[in-house]
């Protein structure tokens, strides 16, 4: 099935047709990234309306599944109504999760006689399955971000600032094939490392644990790594931290799978974390989902389980305030076939 075809076979039964407001959204549902507009799906027949500023793209890219009209100033009420009458539509959805109050306010006097239903993150739920080819989108977009892990670790001298270390990685990554970056990069060092989301400096790298959270998007799907080095020589407290959390993070790794509660994986690392003399020091859940955006369904310290289809991350951490931290973060997918890895980049101790 296709995702239109998937996406109507899970309205409810009152319902004639979705107008779908998130970009997001729309982008995954026709392929085509715009930022003014509207896509109606409804059982007959569905449409992309846009202005003309986007007019040319999109008829070079949505597919065949969905008609193009453009409005103009003052008549898109008229060319909605007419589609929604055109396929005898009675109730319309809309999604409530995301569209703010204001909005909806103007949704309502587009549609005017129309009555509006909410169905919540009625994509959001189909958004958690991926497809082969989302995959490889994500898979794309996580190699350009290991080959800009590679390429950092020739960069990094004793004169770079975390800034310097955050924006090489984005450069690097939109000049290798990147449309972006999927989040704000972190690249934290020394005492700063014991932050888990830490804003870059613009000071020189402290020697000790250098932690650097990024990820790249292709074709609107993100990737997220999280690689942790150290600057200068780790000393014996350090390697035994780094272990500690390579360890837990391979055996919870090895603990993904379909069936899972997400909960039962994250107790896997919490334990061996906090057996090894750390314990408050995992302060966050072992992963979450991503695809379109970063963070997503499922998630997994929530307890959901992980089912065919999923990409979730596994980023196990240890977090010693006002000392140093170190995380590593790989994703996977959750296949027929078990679970892959879908990254690849090494994970032991490098000293720079």
């Amino acid at each position: 099935m296709t995702k239109r075809e998937k996406l109507i076979a899970s309205l409810p039964n009152d319902v004639d047709a979705l107008i779908v407001t998130h970009e997001k959204n729309q982008r995954y549902l026709t392929g085509f990234d715009f930022s003014d507009g509207y896509v109606i799906v409804t059982r007959e027949r569905s449409a992309c309306f846009t202005d003309f500023r986007y007019i040319e793209a999109a008829r070079a890219t949505v597919g065949p599944e969905y008609e193009v009209i453009m409005f103009k100033r003052g008549d898109l009420s008229e060319l909605m109504v007419s589609f929604l009458r055109e396929n005898h539509v009675g109730k319309v959805g809309f999604e409530s999760i995301t569209l703010p109050y204001d909005s909806f306010y103007t949704l309502s006097r587009l549609l005017p006689g129309y009555e509006l239903k909410a169905l919540g993150g009625i994509i959001e739920k189909l958004r958690v399955f991926k497809s082969p080819d989302e995959v490889e989108k994500i898979v794309k977009a996580q190699r350009i971000a290991e080959k800009a892990f590679d390429h950092i670790l020739g960069y990094i001298t004793p004169d770079v600032t975390e800034i310097d270390v955050a924006l090489e990685l984005e450069f690097f990554m939109r000049k290798n094939g990147a449309d972006g970056i999927a989040f704000n990069t972190i690249a934290v060092s020394g005492s700063a490392s014991s932050m888990p989301h830490g804003v870059p400096r613009n000071i020189k790298l402290e020697n000790g644990f250098l932690t650097m959270d990024y990820g790249a998007t292709v074709d609107g799907y993100c990737s997220d790594m999280t690689r942790t080095v150290v600057i200068g020589k780790a000393d014996s407290d350090m390697k035994k931290l780094y272990s500690t959390v390579l360890r837990a993070q391979k055996e919870s790794l090895d603990a993904y799978c379909a069936g899972i509660s997400g909960s039962d994986a994250d107790k896997v690392a919490r334990d061996i974390i906090n057996s090894a003399g750390y314990e408050g020091c995992f302060g966050h859940s072992l992963g979450h989902g991503l695809g379109m955006d970063v963070h997503e369904s499922p998630r997994v310290a929530g307890g959901d389980i992980l089912e065919i289809g999923h990409v979730i991350t596994c980023e196990p951490g240890i977090y010693i305030e006002g000392k140093y931290g170190c995380r590593i973060e790989d994703m996977v997918y959750i296949s027929e076939n078990g679970p892959i890895n879908l990254t690849s980049c090494p994970k032991e101790l490098i000293e720079i």
